[in-house]
């Protein structure tokens, strides 16, 4: 069975539908034929520049004032503690993720990839630093068990993985995926938002009787 999840490091609903989705996965009996795939999403692919998650700015983007905007961001702090998760109200920028979709895909091929997501999301909403510093950038790699002049060469060239980001930029377009997280599990059943842990475990329960259902039917119709 596999899994593909389309997030960005940027956003707070793929923070806590990750930890939803890793609660069922955990819980799941056949967890060991899950294969988890990590696709990029850029929320705010033409950003440029970093801005407060927090404030009138923030507030002005989204339509709210600025006092309902701070409730909406203690509500999400709420949610995601009750997974379990670190969450600062302050202390975070919002910024153009390309070069963090980038380093995902370096970490990737070197098997870290999962690794270097749990570590971006905590630098991103757990830490009083900004995770568009490259210089924390870096360091968060490192943390994750990447090579740091490895690191350092694929933020210095903007080509490095750039093919690699576009390329699960396109297949979400393709797919009709507007928003994220957004899971697609074996390309037969798709899930958006941070679901409860409860319906993460019911589409896993329900893809792999499916997948098991069409491999009886291909061995009953071979000669």
């Amino acid at each position: 069975m596999r899994v593909e999840i389309w997030s960005d490091v940027s956003c707070p609903w793929c923070f806590i539908g990750k930890a939803r989705f890793k609660k069922a996965l955990a819980a799941f009996p056949h967890r060991d034929e899950v294969e988890v795939v990590h696709r990029s999403f850029e929320l705010d692919r033409h950003l440029t520049g970093t801005h407060p998650t927090t404030g009138p700015e923030h507030a002005k983007k989204y339509g709210m004032t600025p006092q309902q905007a701070r409730a909406a961001e203690e509500d999400l702090a709420r949610l995601a503690r009750a997974e379990g998760l670190d969450y600062l109200v302050d202390f975070r920028d919002h910024g153009n993720t390309f070069d963090l979709h980038r380093l995902l895909h370096l970490a990737a091929g070197r098997g870290v990839g999962d690794t270097l997501l749990n570590v971006f999301y905590e630098g991103n909403f757990s830490a009083e630093r900004s995770i568009y510093d490259p210089e924390h950038q870096v360091e968060l790699a490192g943390r994750a068990g990447l090579d740091e002049a490895e690191v350092r060469a694929v933020l210095a060239d903007p080509s490095a993985y750039a093919d690699e980001v576009r390329a699960d930029e396109d297949e979400a377009g393709r797919l009709g995926i507007t928003g994220v997280p957004f899971f697609v599990v074996d390309r037969r059943y798709g899930l958006s938002g941070a679901q409860p842990t409860a319906t993460f475990a019911e589409v896993l329960r329900t893809a792999r009787a499916a997948a098991r259902s069409a491999r009886a039917l291909v061995r009953r119709d071979r000669p």
